[in-house]
């Protein structure tokens, strides 16, 4: 099944109220309007795209490890996710389609990795809990991500929100200001230039990985030219 059919069932459950938690209405409504307000907000096309050069980061993983993105692609290409956090259904059910794709991702040369904001234990439950064979990259107060132009704070009524679904993210991420990344999808080249940009203020909409193979083909096949 796509990745996207997977988020849609899901999110049909949620709203349905066929799942263990129920939302009400006007909770499923907040989180509606905080999605269309950041639509509209366009922050999604004034981030990095596809043609620019990416940010260099250095970023802990679960066990404390540094993790250069340039030493990254001193290897090959490489594909990076930014995520929201493990409390995220539609998170893990993409790093869950991440990791079945990874075999493909690697056969052609490039490393994958997921960012997101939360602490190192929680990344080591994200990995543990999504059976992931990636690292998880711990980017302390969204920086990597504002470098990417993704992070958005969340209004205060969202926050609220997520607080009544036990979701505290000044916990989860160890950080008082209710930030996150827009979910989003890069591959960048050896040269450091964004070769594919996928970035969503829906968080309930996701790419597949399978739209990675066909770019990560044609770098390397610009690469044998």
């Amino acid at each position: 099944m796509a990745l996207q059919d997977r988020l849609d069932a899901f999110k049909a459950d949620f709203v349905g109220g066929k799942l263990a938690f129920k939302p009400t209405k006007e909770r499923l409504a907040l989180m509606e309007r905080a999605t269309q307000e950041l639509i509209e907000s366009g922050q999604a096309q004034r981030a990095r795209k596809a043609g620019d050069r990416a940010p260099e980061f250095s970023l802990q993983d679960p066990a404390g490890n540094l993790v250069s993105s340039r030493e990254l692609l001193a290897k090959g290409p490489l594909v990076l996710s930014f995520y929201r956090g493990v409390w995220c259904p539609y998170c893990n059910l993409e790093l869950q389609a991440l990791q079945a794709s990874l075999s493909d991702i690697t056969a052609r040369g490039a490393n994958l990795i997921a960012i997101s904001p939360q602490t190192m234990a929680n990344s080591r439950k994200s990995q543990r809990d999504n059976k992931l064979d990636f690292p998880i990259l711990s980017d302390v107060k969204s920086e990597v991500a504002n470098a990417f132009g993704i992070r958005f704070a969340l209004p205060d009524y969202l926050a609220e929100t997520y607080q009544a679904f036990g979701n505290n993210l000044a916990v989860a991420n160890d950080d008082p200001a209710w930030v996150l990344p827009m979910p989003a999808r890069y591959v960048i080249g050896t040269d450091g230039i964004i070769a594919y940009a996928e970035v969503n203020p829906d968080y309930t909409r996701r790419p597949d990985p399978s739209e990675l193979l066909p770019v990560l083909d044609r770098l390397r096949a610009d690469k044998a030219a």
